[in-house]
């Protein structure tokens, strides 16, 4: 009889990003972390608004499409610009995005990568289900600044 402890693949290939907690919303229990150039929604986490987390993201929780997503209930949509596509034990490949700030990789089958046509310099979108995402806490120094909420942005003088 099958148990549940046995593993999904046999790959274990993660990603694991540096942010902040930029806010959060009481009433969706989500956070949102800010990563340089783009932001992240994840399940509630337990530090303040600017404090440093490590994000770490299973490549089988990030699926691929070479359009715009839309109608769909994944949050976290990000464009990005395929670099690298290698094929694993069949089924397995891992295709790899650079985001602009960083990389993120991809466990996809071997079907996808055909289907999708999927290479090096096809640009696409990443997208992860919020509810995939985990965190633990990191040193905050070295990440980057969040950009202000919309009310505490001071108006440009030149343009009042």
């Amino acid at each position: 009889m099958p148990t549940d402890s046995a593993p999904k693949n046999r790959f274990k290939l993660s990603t694991t990003l540096e942010a902040r907690v930029h806010h959060h919303n009481v009433k969706t229990g989500v956070t949102t972390l800010f990563l340089g150039a783009f932001e992240l929604r994840v399940p509630r986490v337990e530090s303040e608004p600017g404090t440093g987390v490590a994000v770490e993201i299973d490549a089988s929780d990030v699926s691929i499409a070479l359009s715009r997503p839309m109608d769909v209930s994944i949050t976290n949509r990000l464009p990005g610009t395929i670099v690298e596509v290698e094929y694993l034990d069949a089924p397995y490949a891992r295709v790899t995005f650079d985001l602009g700030v960083c990389n993120l990789h991809s466990l996809v089958t071997w079907e996808s990568v055909d289907r999708l046509a999927l290479e090096p310099g096809l640009k696409a979108w990443a997208m992860i289900k919020t509810i995939a995402i985990t965190q633990m806490n990191v040193n905050p120094e070295s990440l980057p600044e969040p950009r202000p909420t919309l009310q505490s942005r001071t108006p440009n003088p030149e343009t009042t």
